[in-house]
């Protein structure tokens, strides 16, 4: 009698379960503690471990090619799964109404981030991590372009870390300077939504405030995530641009095309959200999919963390921190400025 062949695992998962068996279990750890402390979330909870492991127990080599497949295809992923809870119409209203704000505040962002970190003498894709960070949503903007300019782990681990210090220290301080500024509760919606990076701070923030705060704090939030779509195909086109431009200089003819670095995942994060505005979602499992988009990126900064070095994070100093302050205060300014300018306060 032949013997029965059993099914066997691709070489391909085999080489990557260690690593992602890894990161799967810190990020279950980080979801946990995340619902019991909110205000600090899973995703930070994720890579604070995940830098833990990586710099105290070392994980062996067997481990890197999963880290790398969450780090990178897992990151993507999270990100198309975000698209389903963004209803494109949802936020059309606020959306047009506080564009203005959103965009100067996306510009003095970039702007600071640009003049900062030259005088700072930070590296670019450093510069480009942090500002993307404050001008857009935080840690999920910088998942969003990390695949497109490719920074070192450490770099992202080092941003996401300066982003999140500043959305502990906005949650805390925003709230008592609008009561001592008499904002309204729009106003003060407004403000959170453009000025704090990361969206749990800014309900943490709105709420804090008021309901209607709150309410609005979060639509302005969700509006201003969706400018991560230009962002990132600009960066697509500066990347395309700058190999070609490499590859000239070194005498060689580049194959380089634009199709390769594409940042493919947003168009499939604009299907989601179309789908989503559509009505072809049912309603009783979006929440089932908001968790699994947060899984995700818990466990792929959980392998950003467990990518992080350290000593290489510590030889970049106290300056990136200085240009996320920098930034952070830049940007919080102007969202005030340009609301009394325009007579929104």
């Amino acid at each position: 009698m032949n013997a029965v062949s059993l099914p066997t695992t691709s070489p391909a998962l085999q080489v990557r379960a260690s690593g992602l068996l890894l990161a799967i279990a810190i990020a279950l750890a980080a979801w946990w503690l995340g619902r019991q402390v909110p205000l600090i979330g899973g995703p930070v909870f994720g890579i604070v471990i995940g830098i833990a492991v990586r710099n105290l127990l070392s994980p062996g080599e067997r481990f890197n090619p999963g880290i790398q497949f969450a780090s990178k295809q897992i990151l993507q992923w999270s990100i198309i799964a975000l698209g389903f809870g963004l209803s494109l119409t949802q936020v059309a209203k606020t959306g047009l109404e506080s564009l203005s704000v959103t965009l100067v505040t996306m510009t003095v962002a970039f702007g600071s981030a640009w003049l900062l970190g030259r005088v700072l003498k930070v590296h670019d894709k450093l510069k480009v991590l942090i500002g993307v960070g404050t001008a857009i949503c935080g840690g999920s903007a910088i998942a969003a372009v990390t695949p497109i300019i490719k920074p070192d782990d450490h770099d992202t681990a080092f941003a996401i870390s300066t982003i999140f210090l500043f959305n502990i220290v906005a949650v805390l301080l925003f709230p008592l300077l609008g009561h001592a500024l008499h904002l309204s509760d729009l106003g003060f919606g407004l403000w959170a939504g453009t000025a704090i990076n990361d969206t749990s701070s800014v309900v943490a923030a709105g709420y804090s405030y008021s309901t209607t705060a709150g309410d609005y704090a979060t639509i302005v939030k969700l509006t201003r995530a969706t400018l991560i779509i230009p962002i990132c195909l600009v960066l697509a086109i500066v990347v395309a641009m700058r190999e070609k431009r490499a590859a000239k200089h070194a005498g060689v003819v580049s194959d380089f095309k634009l199709s390769r670095i594409f940042p493919w995942f947003i168009l499939w994060f604009l299907v989601a959200s179309a789908v989503r505005t559509a009505g072809f979602v049912p309603s009783e499992i979006q929440p089932a999919i908001h968790v699994a988009a947060e899984f995700m990126i818990i466990v792929a900064l959980t392998a950003i963390g467990l990518s992080a070095n350290l000593r290489k994070m510590a030889s970049t100093g106290v300056r990136p921190i200085l240009l996320g302050l920098g930034v952070w205060a830049a940007v919080s300014v102007s969202s005030l400025l340009v609301q009394w300018v325009i007579g929104q306060l």
